[in-house]
């Protein structure tokens, strides 16, 4: 049986008051079983309520970027070492939005993942192609030279999560195939084991893009496919339980 991860990316989404709240209607509502399954990534001004809430369990929670270096003159960026002082034990990198509106590079994405490591928080590497890359057939091109180089940074020992999200799927309302998904995740594990053996075997993959209640179910039966990285549907406390509970009936 699979061990399945469903995380939260809230994006510019939410405040320190309706993050507090959030936290405590969800906890009521799922049993402590169920802790493990489930990271957030929130806006960094909601972090400080993940971290006080957050402390007696073992949900995940994270920051939805950092940077590369630990202290030092860069302004609006945030310390990963912070971060795991706060009790930070995940960091997303490498989101689509990050890529193409920020300019991230595949290099920025392996510094901020080897960073991350030697502060013992764990990354969840995104990756994804657009809708020309997939149309020219370059989806297998695309997403193996990001995840490579951000394997060539990581310490496996540490641990990684991967998270495939194609970026016409994100907040699109469109969604990948089984199929498709299935293809990808098999590109991604391929690649993992390639590079770390027997650990590439066991380390998540995750899809992510216009994940709903109505197709979780069908993409987590796909071989590869270990859980979900939600946007939208996760700012609802009964969609995202739905999503969860979709994906471990699927195991």
């Amino acid at each position: 049986m699979k061990s399945v991860m469903v995380a939260a990316n809230w994006k510019m989404n939410k405040g320190p008051t309706e993050a507090e709240e959030f936290l405590l209607q969800f906890l009521k509502l799922i049993p402590q079983v169920d802790h493990k399954h489930y990271v957030f990534f929130a806006p960094a001004y909601c972090l400080p309520a993940f971290s006080e809430r957050l402390k007696y369990n073992d949900i995940g929670w994270g920051a939805q970027n950092c940077y590369f270096e630990e202290s030092g003159a860069f302004t609006g960026e945030l310390s990963p070492r912070v971060l795991s002082e706060m009790g930070s034990s995940f960091g997303l990198v490498g989101h689509s939005e990050r890529r193409s509106l920020f300019s991230e590079t595949d290099q920025d994405v392996a510094k901020k993942v080897k960073a991350l490591q030697s502060c013992e928080i764990t990354p969840m590497v995104c990756v994804g192609e657009s809708l020309s890359e997939r149309k020219e057939g370059r989806t297998d091109e695309v997403i193996s030279e990001q995840l490579s180089a951000a394997m060539d940074a990581c310490d496996i020992s540490k641990g990684l999560v991967v998270a495939y999200e194609p970026v016409w799927a994100i907040g699109t309302g469109e969604v990948a195939t089984p199929q498709q998904a299935a293809d990808a995740h098999k590109t991604l594990r391929d690649l993992l084991v390639a590079k770390f053996g027997e650990a590439g075997t066991k380390t998540k993959i995750l899809y992510g893009g216009s994940v709903k209640p109505e197709n979780a179910a069908e993409l987590a039966k796909q071989p590869n496919v270990d859980g979900f990285l939600v946007g939208g549907a996760s700012l609802k406390i009964d969609s995202l339980i739905a999503i969860h509970d979709a994906a471990i009936a699927a195991e």
